[in-house]
Order: structure tokens, then sequence, then C-alpha cells
């Protein structure tokens, strides 16, 4: 780290007063630079990555739903955003930062990552990324279709559009070059089974075996992947499905009186990400120049939910919000009680985690898989 300033040419002909001004606003100097680099991950010489791209869902939505009246998947209201910059209810499903700005963040590249779907999106938030991700998606359409949301097909629509913006604002070669070294994220698939599959159990009548309907969420991420790798997309991380079993929601619907683990669930989850890890083994192999990076979450996650006391949290099974157990958007609002300290919960809410748990699980997962894109 380099700093900058303006030294006198010399400081014996600097006053007492003038001198000690000097010092401390060195020292300032210092404190803030320290405080914007102390996460930032370094990255090898020769080697950028000028933006992150956000596909998925309400995990790292950033405010893409605020307008969307006709869903119910909206959370730019309070008690969400709660501990975010200023308090502000941003549509983020937490009650701060998710990790969408939690990886921009960590390679030094903005603070936050601004939703698409802004109309007061800048020109200039273009060319550093931005994010996609619909709360309510799904590799599934009618996931999307069901949650009246941004499917991943429209996401896909935005992208390109995105696309034609960065032309215009930055020319054709630098588009390029972003394109090809920007880092890709996806994180799909929790909907589609919790919701999709097992709560409403529309595709049940037509995958009455999970291994089946998994296939069937393969084959449409699978589109999507070569959609973006023929963009110009080559880093890409593909966030497995968390532990859905051990969600409070999930434990509330599907638990039993206790709200145990729902283990049918869980089962359905570990075989999708084996699926999935095969898969874009495949597709790296068929797709030349691309890097796409199967990113365990589902192992920390798990590891944060089973042994919350030894990461310092107090409750692992309910959410901050109302009873914890099944409030989720609409249920926690302004209304709703909160609990006194969300630092003590793994929850927010009965479906997404606290700001803290991703912050706890988003710097390991830079340091750990980074390499394998670059």
């Amino acid at each position: 780290m380099f700093l900058f300033m303006k030294f006198p040419p010399s400081f014996s002909s600097l006053s007492p007063s003038s001198l000690f001004r000097f010092i401390v606003l060195f020292i300032i100097t210092v404190l803030i630079v320290c405080e914007k680099t102390r996460a930032v991950v370094k990255l090898p010489p020769n080697v950028s990555v000028p933006a992150v791209l956000v596909f998925g869902d309400s995990i790292m939505d950033t405010g893409n739903n605020n307008n969307n009246l006709a869903t119910t998947a909206r959370c730019n209201y309070p008690p969400y955003g709660k501990d975010f910059k200023g308090g502000i209810p941003t549509g983020r499903f937490s009650n701060g930062k998710v990790p969408s700005d939690l990886i921009v963040e960590e390679l030094g590249i903005k603070e936050f990552l601004p939703p698409y779907v802004d109309s007061k999106l800048e020109p200039g938030e273009l060319a550093t990324g931005v994010c996609f991700a619909s709360g309510g998606a799904g590799y599934d359409p009618f996931t999307a279709q069901s949650s009246f949301t941004i499917s991943l097909s429209g996401q896909l629509g935005l992208f390109r559009e995105y696309i034609g913006k960065l032309k215009a604002a930055v020319g054709e070669e630098r588009t390029k070059f972003i394109l090809k070294n920007t880092l890709y994220i996806v994180v799909l698939g929790s909907n589609d089974i919790s919701n999709t599959y097992f709560l409403t159990r529309v595709r049940q009548l037509q995958y009455p075996n999970f291994s089946a309907y998994a296939d069937f969420m393969l084959s449409s991420a699978s589109t999507f992947f070569k959609e973006i790798y023929g963009e110009g997309a080559r880093r890409i991380a593909v966030f497995n499905v968390p532990p859905l079993g051990y969600l409070p929601s999930q434990r509330t619907i599907g638990g039993g009186i206790r709200r145990d683990v729902v283990v049918k669930i869980n089962d359905a989850v570990q075989i999708f990400n084996t699926k999935l890890s095969k898969q874009l083994e495949s597709l790296n192999h068929d797709l030349p120049d691309s890097r796409m990076v199967y990113v365990d979450v589902y192992n920390p996650l798990l590891d944060i939910i089973v042994n919350y006391q030894k990461y310092g949290y107090k409750v692992g099974d309910r959410g901050c919000c109302g009873t914890g157990t099944i409030e989720v958007v609409l249920l926690c609002n302004r209304f709703t009680p909160l609990c006194s300290n969300d630092l003590e919960y793994v929850f927010w809410d009965s479906f997404h985690p606290t700001e803290s748990v991703y912050k706890k699980l988003i710097s390991p997962v830079i340091g750990k898989y980074l390499n394998k894109f670059l």
C-alpha cells in the first residue's frame, strides 16, 4: 500500500502547530486507507477482476424486485435493512448487506453491488458490475413464474441489455475485456427445491422421483451457462444449494411439532449438488477457456448452523424477526417484534441468514476459490 501525500520541503520550516496538524492529517489518512483496504484480497500481478455480475435469487438480490408490485417477494420496508448503511430498507433480504455486496467489497471493487433494475442506477456503475438476481427465481422457469419475479431467462435478457449499454459507455474493446475478466456469480436452486418441489408439489406430479427433477433443473442451468459463455463470460462461480432442511421455515413446515431438521429436503439438496458439480466439470471440458467453478457453501453454512455457539451465536434454529419460525418478507414487517440483538442469531428471518453470517461465509469462500478463476 502506498500513500501519496504532498510533504513539505522541510519539516524544520513548520511551526509546532503546523507540524502537529500535518501529523494528525497523515495519521487520519493512513487509518482511512487501511480501513478501506482491510478486507480486500490481493490479486496476482497482471490479473484483473474489473467487475462482478450476479444472477440468482433472494440470497443475492440487492433490490431488483422493489418496483414489482405483482410479487410478494419484496422487502423494501422495515425492518429489512435495519443494519444497512443509514438503516435503509433497500430490497435486500437481510438486516444488512448480502453476499453480492460482500463479494465486491472483498475484491476491492466497490462497497455495494447495485440492482440493475433501478431507475437511479448510475451509468458509471456498469463497468464495475451490477446485480440481476431476483428474489423468488430458480433454475426451473416455473419457480419465477409462480412468484411473478424475474426468471433466469429474464435475467439473461437483462444481461444482454446491459452489454449494449456497456458498449455505449466504454466502447467495444473495453467491453470485451470487462466481459472476459468479470467474475460471474450464479446462486439459484433453493426456491426450486424448497418451494416448487416440496412445498407446492407442483413438479412432483411430473417428476415423482426427485433425481429426475434435479436433471431437469440441471438442463435449464446448463443452457444458461452456455448462453452467458456465448456472450463472453469465462469466470463463472456457481454456488451450490445450502442445507435447506435446516432453515427455520422448513423446520416449521416439515419438521413436525419439534421442528426437527427436514432430512428429505437435505437429501434432495445433496442429490442436486452432486449432479451440479459433475455437470460443471463436463461443461469446462466442452467449452474452451471456460472456468466454471463449483463453490461449496452447503458445508460451511451447515457448520455455522449446527455449531452456532462455536461461532458466537445463541440461536441457530429461529430467525430474529417475529417468532423466527415462519416470518419472511410480508410477515416480517414494521409491526413484527424483533430480537434484541441480531448478532446473536444465525438467521435474520425464517429463510435468510443475517449479515453477520454472510460475512463469516464470504471471506473464506473468496480466499478458497478465487485462484481457480485466474
